[in-house]
C-alpha cells in the first residue's frame, strides 16, 4: 500500500510535468533537454535564485530479484523498493548578508527495505537506497560557515559523516570517492558505496570541519553522535543518555597528474576513528568502550578522451581499505577496488560503466560458548553496471551482483542477483 501510494505520487509528479511541456519553448529548451524533469520546479529556482535559495527534487526507484544461491529465489518481498529526496540549500550572503554561510536541508521518504532479508542474506545488503517504510523524515539540516577564503570550513547540525566537503574538484572527509559512494547513480551494494569497518552512525547532531593546509593538502575532523536516529531531530540522543560519540580524523591529497589530454584528477585519503559507544567482546561478553580503527580511500583518473578540462570522459579506478578491533567487530579487514568508465561507446558521452569488487574479512574470534561466530572467513561482492542516460534528468542503470558466502553462512551458497534502477531529477 505505502509502495503505490508513493508510486502515485511520482507519477503524479510527472504528469504535472508533462502538462507542463508548452512552457519549455520560453526557455529555449525542450523537455529532453532540460537538467530536470519540471525546468526548475516550472521555473521557480530562476525566480528565487537571487535571493540565494536552490531547490531539489528526485526520486529513485528500484527493482531487484534473486536468481541464484542465498535464501531464496523464490520470495517476492522487497522486489520493489525506491526513495524521493527533497532539498533547499541557501547562500546566506545573498539571503541575509551573511558571508561565508550556507544552510541546507534535506527531507527523504523511502519504501521497502528491499530483497536483502527474506532473499539473500548478504552481510551488508545489495541495496543502499533501501531505507524502509518512511513517509517523510528531515535526515539533514546543517549550517556551513567559512572563513580565510573558503580555507576554513565549520559545519554544525544534523549531519552525514559520509557527505563531507570539496577540495580541489573532489569530495573527501569521510571516506569519499569519486567513482563509489552514490547508490542513486553508482553501485548500489552498501559495500561499494562505503567502508563497513568505519562504525558511520545514522544522521544525527554533529560538528565537522575542514582545513585546506597548503596546495592538494587538506585536513578535516568531525564528532557526531553515536547513538542517533535518523527519524528524529537528535536532541535527546546527544545530551541525554550516555552521550556517545564518534570522532573521526582525516587528511589526504588531491594531487593531478599530467597527460597529454590534460591533467588527471586523483585523491588519496587516510583517516582514523574513535567510537565511543559500548561493545561487548565476543569471547566474554565484557564491555569494550573507545574502539578504534583505521581506513584510507583513494581514487585516480587514468585516462581522458579529451582535453576539456570541464569534461570527465574517460577512465578512472578507486581503492577502500579499512581495518577495526576483531574481538568487538565483526568485519576486521575490508577491501574493495574497481573502476569507471563515462563515454565508453561512441555518441553515449555521459553513460557511465562501473565495476567494482569488494571483499570483508569477518573475526576469527569465538562467542562466550566457545563457537565461531561466523561460518565462512569472509564475504565478497563482484558488481558491474550500467548508467544509461536517456536525458539529462532521466537515467536507467541495470546492474548485476554476484555475493560469495553471504553473511558468512555456510547455509547460505552463492548468491547472483539482478537488478534495474530508474533515476529521475525532477
Amino acid at each position: 500500500m505505502f509502495a503505490k501510494k508513493a508510486g502515485m505520487l511520482l507519477g503524479l509528479a510527472v504528469m504535472l510535468s508533462i502538462y507542463n511541456l508548452g512552457k519549455a519553448q520560453n526557455t529555449g529548451k525542450s523537455i529532453w533537454e532540460r537538467d530536470t524533469l519540471t525546468n526548475g520546479f516550472f521555473g521557480l529556482n530562476d525566480k528565487i535564485a537571487d535571493k540565494g535559495l536552490n531547490l531539489e527534487f528526485s526520486g529513485t526507484q528500484i527493482y531487484q530479484q534473486n536468481a541464484k544461491g542465498g535464501i531464496s529465489t523464490h520470495r517476492r518481498a522487497g522486489r520493489f523498493s525506491g526513495s524521493y529526496k527533497l532539498s533547499m540549500s541557501a547562500d546566506m550572503q545573498k539571503l541575509l548578508g551573511i558571508e561565508g554561510g550556507k544552510f541546507y536541508t534535506l527531507a527523504e521518504g523511502s519504501y521497502s527495505d528491499g530483497i536483502n532479508g527474506p532473499s539473500v542474506g548478504s552481510f551488508w545488503g545489495v541495496n543502499g537506497d533501501a531505507a524502509g517504510n518512511r513517509t517523510i523524515d528531515v535526515t539533514e539540516m546543517w549550517y556551513e560557515q567559512d572563513a580565510f577564503d573558503d580555507n576554513l570550513r565549520l559545519r554544525v547540525g544534523k549531519i552525514d559523516l559520509t557527505c563531507g566537503f570539496e577540495h580541489h574538484n573532489c569530495s573527501v572527509a569521510f571516506d569519499c570517492s569519486t567513482y563509489a559512494e552514490d547508490e542513486t547513480s553508482q553501485f548500489l551494494s552498501p559495500a561499494l558505496v562505503n567502508n563497513p569497518t568505519i562504525p558511520f552512525p545514522q544522521n544525527g547532531l554533529g560538528v565537522t570541519g575542514y582545513l585546506h593546509l597548503m596546495s592538494c593538502w587538506y585536513l578535516s575532523a568531525g564528532v557526531a553522535d553515536a547513538d542517533s536516529d535518523v527519524r528524529t531531530s537528535g536532541f535527546h540522543t546527544t545530551f541525554d543518555g550516555d552521550r556517545d560519540f564518534l570522532y573521526i580524523l582525516e587528511t589526504g591529497l588531491t594531487p593531478k597528474i599530467s597527460s597529454t589530454k590534460g591533467p588527471l584528477q586523483g585523491a588519496y585519503r587516510v583517516g582514523v576513528w574513535t567510537d565511543g559507544k559500548d561493545k561487548q567482546k565476543f569471547s566474554n561478553g565484557e564491555n569494550y568502550r573507545n574502539d578504534t580503527g583505521f581506513y584510507t580511500t583513494c581514487d585516480q583518473m587514468i585516462w581522458k578522451e579529451n582535453n576539456n578540462p570541464d569534461n570527465s570522459q574517460g577512465l578512472g579506478t578507486f581503492f577502500r581499505y579499512g581495518w577495526a578491533n576483531g574481538k568487538v567487530n565483526d568485519v576486521t579487514n575490508f577491501w574493495s577496488i574497481g573502476l569507471q568508465y563515462k563515454g565508453l561507446f561512441e555518441g553515449r558521452d555521459n553513460d557511465v560503466f562501473g565495476f567494482g569488487m569488494a571483499q570483508g574479512v569477518f573475526t576469527e574470534q569465538a562467542d562466550a560458548d566457545d563457537e565461531l561466530v561466523y561460518g565462512c572467513d569472509n564475504e565478497t561482492v563482484f558488481e558491474t553496471y550500467y548508467n544509461v542516460a536517456l536525458t539529462p534528468w532521466l537515467h536507467i542503470s541495470p546492474d548485476v551482483q554476484y555475493i560469495a558466502n553471504p553473511g558468512g553462512d555456510e547455509a547460505n551458497n552463492d548468491a547472483i542477483v539482478f537488478g534495474v534502477r530508474v533515476q529521475m531529477d525532477f
